[in-house]
């Protein structure tokens, strides 16, 4: 017998004999080669709840066997940590802070937190937890024409893995050269002829740090049309980054678990050493002093609330897949709301974290910079006493050889209220250290230019460099694993391919196109696939995955299955954000970014090698072309997939799109057919319900289908589907209906 053949007490008589299904069969030999081909289960109805419970248990070890689980809660939290904390709480959030207010900028972005980022995060977490399955399979079983949405979650995430882990191999190439002594970006280097020696030109116009990335590294082509070839150092580091990936994510959650315990703690260690660092350097404290700074006035811009808008919902890796992924390979009591405020909150004060070690340490690199400005100027002044500037205008206490930032203010501000119209000829610099704190930088300006020069000045600098740019890697591959798996667990839940296999090709498929990014051009492309690969794609599809949850299947439906899986009833602002709020400000972010495309037209940062500085270019017309077929084929599986099934050109129910059956609130198995009253409300499935509160036609007793049968054999609920299935009374001629 199969293993979920059960030995079920009967009453008879008022007398409870047991006997199994094989017993009872055996009394009638002429419906023998009727059973052969299925399983059966006879029994009476359960009505007691200890039964019930025992059943429901039964079946649960059963799908826990099938799907892949977390070993513990705090790997599953890692894991969802690993992925919403990135690369971009590093160097795009202290950025965004500096550019817009300071510590003013943190009240918008916590109010959008509040209405956006939780609520959407909490959203993905339920579907992904109820009904066990990737993006794909989550939003086809939602509502088969709004399938396209798992598709298009699909191609986004492997358009982002594309670029991502090319920054994860740069960070790779800084970690191997950060073990010498000085850093080889410490200073500028010098070449040499036949008569003499001299700074290297490119160099000198820049700085040691800037010159290194552009040339050293990168060895940038002009512009974005000159491609120059692969860069064969950056080749090699791209091929470790993705065996990495490949090695980690090979065996799914049981792999890349493991891994998530170091990749998503150690940037913490870091950043929390860094801190305790910076405080110790002089000039740190005026870079805190800086960021908390409010500026009130810039708060009432729509684009600051625009941008906090847009760094919510990047921050929390809404859209990709990762999240339902993840969340799939819960339990099915486990409380996702607890985890979306715990992940959410955790990601915001890492971002305040991480703010605080950058504002710090570019307070160091300020008060440097700055008395390098002093010293270059003073000695200017020197020159110019006698000739153009006045001895008696310096103050009596300064002394030339040890002049100090407020002395050299005092000196000028004297110099430029005496020779007010002459002073511009002098060429003096301002220096002051307000400035240098206000030259924003992000991105790839921040950690491999400005950060790595403020780590030259360091103590052992070569320590600091190791443990910055293995928090990089770390950082970058917790949320390569989240974007990877938004690939691997839809495409391995609806199409049953062997992930091994599927892992391995996938990301042997993405180096070879990975390898247009590590050309000499290859930084143009990575800029480009950054704008517009996922910014108004994935706009797009967390709008209709709000709509599809709230609109389409039902508010009220979805909460009573959060009841039904949490044991107690969400709070009633999720209802009011999922339902009207939440859509339509992701409406006006959605529009928001259209025009702000529309009113720049696409541009890239170019360097130029005989200037030895960025010059913003257009895209060439090719360029162009690029970047709208990206925006354009991430969002087309989702018209695609609508019109197909409008037209019934592909079948809801066929096309190996794997919808999913409940009983008392659990999968219990695959199918591709429902019945008609199933059909014509998909939604309507995830209303799970016990046997007992569905209304059903079928007699008290009842057998379950474990294999194919044909129709010749067994009479379904009104039509193929999952379930409880009757055995056909004209096939078993001679059993009394009692044993039916």
């Amino acid at each position: 017998m199969p293993k979920n053949s059960k030995n079920v007490k009967r009453e008879i008589d008022d007398d409870e004999v047991t006997e199994s299904v094989k017993d009872l069969l055996s009394n009638e030999d002429s419906c023998e080669d009727s059973f052969k081909k299925s399983s059966l289960m006879v029994g009476d109805v359960k009505q007691n709840k200890e039964r019930d419970v025992e059943e429901g248990s039964e079946e649960e070890e059963e799908e826990e066997e099938e799907r892949p689980a977390w070993s513990s809660k705090l790997q599953y939290i890692l894991a969802q940590v690993g992925f919403s904390v990135g690369l971009g709480n590093v160097w795009r959030f202290p950025y965004l802070c500096q550019k817009n207010g300071g510590g003013a900028y943190l009240v918008p972005y916590l109010i959008l937190l509040l209405v956006i980022g939780i609520p959407l995060f909490f959203l993905e977490l339920a579907v992904g937890q109820r009904i066990r399955r990737g993006s794909i399979g989550v939003w086809n079983y939602i509502s088969p024409r709004l399938g396209g949405i798992g598709f298009a979650s699909c191609l986004v995430c492997f358009f982002v893995a594309l670029y991502y882990n090319v920054i994860i191999g740069w960070s790779l190439f800084y970690f191997s050269q950060s073990f010498q002594q000085p850093l080889p970006w410490h200073e500028c280097p010098l070449v040499k002829n036949k008569t003499n020696t001299y700074v290297e030109p490119e160099c000198e116009k820049s700085s040691a740090t800037t010159y290194y990335w552009y040339r050293v590294a990168l060895d940038i082509s002009d512009s974005i049309s000159e491609s120059g070839g692969l860069n064969w150092r950056m080749t090699l580091c791209l091929l470790a980054a993705w065996t990495m990936v490949c090695l980690a994510m090979i065996k799914g959650i049981q792999s890349s678990g493991k891994v998530m315990y170091f990749s998503s703690l150690f940037p913490y260690v870091v950043l929390i050493c860094f801190l305790a660092r910076a405080f110790l350097l002089k000039g740190s404290v005026d870079g805190i002093i800086h960021m908390f700074t409010p500026k009130l006035e810039i708060m009432l811009e729509p684009k600051v609330w625009r941008e906090a808008a847009t760094q919510v919902f990047f921050a929390l890796g809404l859209g990709f897949g990762g999240v339902i992924a993840f969340s799939s390979y819960n339990k099915r009591d486990n409380n996702c709301h607890f985890d979306a405020v715990l992940v959410s909150f955790i990601n915001f004060f890492t971002s305040v974290l991480a703010t605080l070690v950058v504002f710090a340490v570019l307070g160091f690199k300020a008060n440097i910079m700055n008395a390098k400005c002093v010293e270059m100027n003073t000695k200017k002044i020197i020159d110019f006493l006698g000739k153009e500037i006045n001895p008696s205008l310096i103050p009596h206490h300064i002394n030339f050889s040890n002049v100090s930032p407020e002395d050299y203010q005092q000196m000028t501000n004297i110099i430029r209220g005496v020779m007010e119209n002459d002073y511009p000829r002098l060429g003096l610099d301002n220096c002051d250290i307000k400035e240098e704190l206000n030259k924003a930088v992000q991105g790839t300006g921040l950690a491999f230019i400005a950060f790595t020069e403020a780590m030259t000045h360091f103590p052992a600098s070569p320590f600091w460099s190791v443990m910055f740019f293995l928090m990089l890697v770390n950082l970058g591959l917790g949320s390569m694993f989240g974007t990877i798996q938004g690939i691997l667990t839809p495409i391995v839940d609806t199409f049953k391919v062997r992930k091994e296999y599927l892992t391995v090709g996938c990301c042997v498929l993405a180096f070879c196109i990975g390898l247009l990014f590590v050309q000499r051009s290859g930084n143009y492309f990575v800029a480009m696939f950054d704008d517009y690969s996922a910014t108004l794609p994935l706009l797009i599809v967390v709008l209709l995955e709000n709509i599809a949850v709230a609109w389409v299947y039902g508010t009220d439906k979805f909460f009573e299955d959060l009841k039904d899986m949490l044991g107690f009833t969400p709070y009633r602002y999720y209802y009011y954000m999922w339902k009207f709020i939440t859509p339509v400000l992701l409406l006006g972010l959605l529009v928001a970014s259209i025009i702000q495309l529309g009113l720049s037209p696409p541009s890239y940062s170019a360097w130029n090698q005989h200037l030895a500085q960025e010059q913003s270019l257009n895209y060439p017309p090719w360029g162009l072309a690029v970047c709208i077929t990206l925006v354009v084929t991430a969002i087309l599986p989702v018209p695609v997939v609508l019109i197909l099934r409008c037209l019934n050109i592909i079948d809801e129910n066929a096309g190996g799109l794997s919808t999913v059956s409940y009983k008392k609130g659990r999968i219990i198995k695959d199918t591709a057919c429902r019945t008609r009253e199933e059909d014509e409300d998909d939604a309507s499935l995830l209303n799970a319900k016990t046997p007992s509160e569905a209304p059903s036609p079928m007699p008290a007793n009842y057998r379950k289908q474990s294999g194919p049968a044909s129709g010749a054999d067994v009479t379904l609920n009104g039509s193929c589907s999952t379930g409880y299935i009757m055995p056909n009374i004209t096939d078993i001629p001679d059993m009394p209906e009692s044993d039916l």
